[in-house]
């Protein structure tokens, strides 16, 4: 996943986990009290739907390897998705010049700058997750931090609790 402040880019891989190919550009919702975001819902139905085994959620730090907000606002996503679809997990990973290369396939593949913008968040996505699986099998281990939260002092948000306590570890 592609995490932005306005949209959510989503990939998916084929079921050996070889190939990232896109599935589809949410906007980025609010929630009400007591309810999950229509994003998060939405991806919930897709990883119910598609029988996924571990969710990849980009990680922005700047080239240095420092996070800022943004990072921090994709960590904050990455729990409350991690309540809403646990006990299947969720992964930070590195997404470094991601959205630059997403640009750069979309214009070697001719597309123009206004149609770049329809679907650059789900070519992100796909080069995430790519990185993801292409890491797997180099290492034979998931890449990435494991975004862990205490679910008996947080309830998820589904049920009407706080986001939680954000935590990772690295595995």
């Amino acid at each position: 996943m592609d995490v932005g402040t306005v949209r959510v880019g989503l990939a998916s891989s084929d079921p050996d986990g070889l190939i990232a190919t896109p599935v589809a550009t949410l906007a980025r919702a609010t929630s009400k009290k007591g309810h999950l975001p229509t994003d998060i819902a939405q991806v919930v139905r897709e990883v119910q739907e598609r029988r996924v085994g571990v969710v990849y959620v980009g990680l922005p730090v700047h080239m240095s390897g420092a996070e800022g907000s943004a990072s921090d606002a994709a960590r904050a996503y990455a729990v409350q998705l991690a309540q809403a679809i646990a006990p299947i997990s969720v992964r930070l990973v590195d997404e470094r010049m991601s959205t630059v290369s997403a640009h750069h396939a979309l214009q070697a593949s001719g597309r123009s700058g206004r149609r770049q913008r329809q679907v650059v968040d789900q070519a992100a996505a796909v080069v995430i997750l790519q990185s993801a699986l292409d890491a797997e099998r180099a290492s034979g281990r998931r890449p990435g931090e494991r975004v862990a939260f205490d679910p008996a002092k947080h309830s998820p948000v589904a049920r009407g609790g706080a986001a939680g306590d954000a935590r990772t570890t690295v595995e």
